[in-house]
């Protein structure tokens, strides 16, 4: 018989919205324009490298092939708008968050979304790589005292990121406004001040000299150069991957953020642009493109320190989009069995902490070994994010063919064009820049996949011998006479608490002790008699010194002996942390051993020292 209880509304009318958000968790999300400031800047900052990437790929064809910057940069403009209308689509189709994982999985199958998901986890890694050498690169600009000090400078910052994170999406939202809004308006500044004046005696940077061309203007270097500005897309995808931050509606309030976010990008692609293009900027040594156009729009006064400032800064907390990200693809991995449990688990904020953890800690390893380096770290980090694109670009082409609901048409053609754009320039960045790195992703991605497949594959079989999903049979009554068994030491508080919890547990109870040592084993015994609790003591003889074989030993005889033996161990909580330090660790020890080579209940007591 099953007895249901009926449980009392727990929560009285609350008369005050605030309070009435808080309890349901809301207090804790995000609006749309914190939403565009937590999870956006990764695309937003990426025009302080993006464009430059164009000129670099650009230069070698002299100083007249720069002016190919603008029809480049509206065509990834174009592509942009694709992309944002695209993860619009996948914000609706998928409310739960996933992005380019969560598309392919529902419409490709198993492998291609494992891909996709490997792919979006290499992308956030180097997002947070990116951005952090990035924003050391542009203070370096400013202050060039920094520029032996690059990779202290992005380890600062990623801690400071980590730090913020732990506390909660919502609040690092906050933290983020104000730069956020500071760098938008001084990149217009920049734009706009560009047109309206240009300093021809503010000179950042040391002259590379003379440009002499060493290939001609063509289809291939086009090709690159597109590929290498396409860098400025990345982020995009970071909204639709974390649609459950967001207060409700989410839906309607990540779009909101989705269109900002393309409005705001493409507008800032295209005035740099045009700044490039105007004053035929060329590469400069120990500065960057955006602050040899800062300084013509302000001179190298205050407004240029400011500008590159609030530039770097932004680029530091840009790496802020995979920790709003990465945590949410993380835990939606681990609720389909491809990662460890523990990242589907979160704080009360909520915060899935395990998965800011293991960002840090990646992004961490990268920057040492590129010894945080932008320029080495681009070229395997657009390929990853093209493939995402393609992925998610493609299923939503098989979503809308599956359901035919109106306008599915037009719908399939914009993702199936998006998709050709994407596909082709991975495949030409994959090919221009292999042997400086890319060739990385052929062993980073494969390896990822399979260990998400092998890890899936685990747990299928663990669900498999726990018969998960069936009906057990009812339990058979106990046969057996149970035996609990107290290992004690000692006669004090921790041992007469454990013999009291025994005999409450019912059966038979015996407290053993090891004679480890003659003298100690005699004492025991005598305060044993002395105190008497009506429970034998039985001291095992340990040849070889050994408590935990002795003891494990001894439940083995036992369990042969047709007992179903119980093993109660105590542990002592203590008031600090640091104090667990000071105590004996053989509980977890004979915890473990018992656990792996008997067939006895392990259980331990609690007790608190207060």
């Amino acid at each position: 018989m099953v007895e249901t209880l009926e449980t009392p509304n727990p929560q009285p009318p609350v008369a005050d919205r605030r309070v009435r958000r808080a309890l349901r968790g809301d207090a804790f999300r995000l609006t749309a324009l914190g939403g565009l400031a937590a999870l956006s800047l990764d695309a937003l900052s990426s025009v302080a490298y993006g464009p430059e990437s164009i000129v670099l790929a650009l230069i070698p064809a002299g100083i007249a092939a720069v002016s190919w910057t603008l029809p480049i940069s509206l065509a990834i403009t174009a592509l942009l708008l694709v992309l944002v209308l695209s993860y619009r689509q996948v914000i609706a189709v998928h409310p739960d968050g996933g992005g380019a994982y969560a598309v392919a999985k529902k419409d490709l199958g198993r492998w291609p979304s494992l891909l996709a998901a490997a792919s979006l986890v290499v992308d956030y890694t180097l997002t947070v790589a990116v951005s952090l050498a990035a924003g050391a690169a542009s203070l370096a600009s400013a202050f060039p005292v920094l520029a032996d000090h690059l990779l202290l400078v992005t380890l600062i910052g990623l801690v400071a990121l980590t730090a913020i994170n732990l506390v909660g999406i919502a609040e690092s939202a906050k933290v983020l406004m104000g730069p956020t809004i500071v760098f938008v308006l001084a990149i217009f500044a920049v734009i706009v001040g560009g047109f309206l004046h240009h300093d021809p005696l503010a000179t950042v940077g040391t002259d590379l000299g003379p440009v002499e061309p060493t290939e001609a203007v063509g289809i291939v270097l086009i090709l690159k150069a597109f590929s290498a500005g396409c860098s400025s897309l990345t982020g995009v995808e970071a909204i639709a991957n974390a649609v459950p931050a967001f207060r409700t509606p989410a839906v309607k309030r990540a779009q909101h953020t989705e269109i900002a976010l393309g409005l705001l990008l493409g507008v800032m692609l295209v005035g740099l642009a045009l700044l490039i293009r105007q004053y035929d900027m060329v590469p400069r040594g120990d500065v960057t493109i955006l602050a040899q156009l800062t300084a013509a729009a302000f001179g190298k006064g205050w407004m240029f320190y400011v500008t590159n400032i609030a530039v770097t800064l932004v680029l530091v907390l840009a790496a802020n989009t995979s920790f709003g990200g990465l945590p949410v693809l993380l835990s939606l991995l681990a609720k389909d069995h491809r990662v460890a449990h523990a990242f589907a688990m979160r704080s009360e904020r909520p915060v899935f902490r395990y998965g800011v953890g293991a960002l840090a800690i990646l992004s961490l390893i990268v920057l040492l070994i590129v010894n945080a380096d932008t320029h080495r770290l681009l070229p395997v980090f657009a390929i990853g994010v093209f493939i995402g694109f393609t992925i998610s670009q493609i299923g939503l082409v098989l979503h809308w063919r599956r359901e035919r609901s109106p306008g599915w048409v037009w719908r399939s053609l914009l993702n199936g064009f998006g998709a050709i754009l994407t596909a082709i320039a991975g495949v030409v960045l994959l090919v221009e820049k292999f042997t400086e790195g890319a060739w990385l992703l052929l062993i980073i991605v494969p390896g990822l996949v399979i260990l998400f497949g092998r890890t899936e594959n685990y747990y299928a079989s663990v669900a498999k011998l726990l018969k998960q999903g069936r009906i057990p049979p009812s339990p058979e009554p106990g046969t057996r006479t149970s035996l609990i068994v107290v290992p004690v030491v000692t006669v004090n508080l921790l041992t007469e608490q454990a013999i009291s919890a025994a005999l409450r547990l019912g059966g038979e109870v015996v407290a053993v002790a090891v004679a480890i040592e003659p003298s100690s084993s005699k004492r025991l015994g005598t305060l044993w008699k002395k105190w008497d609790p009506g429970v034998p003591l039985v001291v095992l003889p340990s040849p070889n010194r050994s408590l935990v074989a002795t003891l494990v030993g001894y439940v083995r005889k036992q369990t042969d002996k047709g007992h179903q033996v119980t093993v109660l161990l105590t542990q002592i909580e203590t008031r600090r942390w640091w104090h667990r330090l000071l105590h004996n660790p053989r509980g977890p020890v004979l915890t473990s051993a018992l656990r792996s080579r008997t067939d006895a209940v392990v259980a331990t007591l609690a007790v608190r020292l207060d």
